[in-house]
């Protein structure tokens, strides 16, 4: 196992787009997402890619909004606990499973025109973004906003993917 063990439900055949080694680039751009939180325990966690109608029907049911969305992120640990998980982590084999996100690559490819940001550098927003809320980062609060889209901005300028200007500060003014 590596660093973080990630697996894989492709509803949507996202795999057989042969332009990248997929389950690679999105593995080396989580690491370095951890890396940038300073996470030091082993993590696994599920990418599920899914078509436009599944994730406007988990939005709306889940987040009470009647739309397609980019991502969402399912966390396993809501941040309430530390406690708890502080003792776990000292484990050697302790596993943190962080949770699932749901990715639609219709809807990341639909924004990447719209902004003009290209396909790579949108799903790589749209995957440490969703990350980064799996790990508790949130973007409700001006000042939590500044500290997520900081990493982000970071983590993509290093993996050569920088971000839209407006998502330099404050990702809610476009998504």
């Amino acid at each position: 196992m590596t660093e973080i063990d990630i697996s894989f439900n492709d509803e949507v055949d996202f795999f057989s787009d042969t332009r990248k080694n997929w389950k690679t680039w999105i593995e080396e751009l989580i690491l370095s997402a951890k890396k940038n939180i300073k996470k030091t325990n082993r993590q696994e966690m599920s990418i599920n890619f899914v078509n436009i109608n599944k994730i406007h029907e988990i939005n709306k049911n889940y987040r009470g909004k009647d739309r397609p969305t980019d991502v969402i992120s399912f966390a396993i640990e809501d941040g309430t606990d530390n406690d708890l998980f502080t003792q776990f982590i000292e484990t050697p084999d302790f596993v943190e499973d962080i949770g699932d996100l749901f990715i639609c690559p219709e809807v990341v490819e639909k924004h990447a025109t719209e902004y003009e940001t290209g396909f790579y550098r949108e799903f790589g927003y749209t995957l440490v973004h969703g990350y980064l809320h799996l790990n508790g980062y949130d973007h409700i609060k001006d000042d939590e906003a500044e500290v997520m889209f900081g990493i982000q901005s970071k983590v993509l300028e290093e993996y050569g993917l920088p971000l839209h200007p407006d998502q330099e500060t404050h990702g809610k003014q476009i998504h």
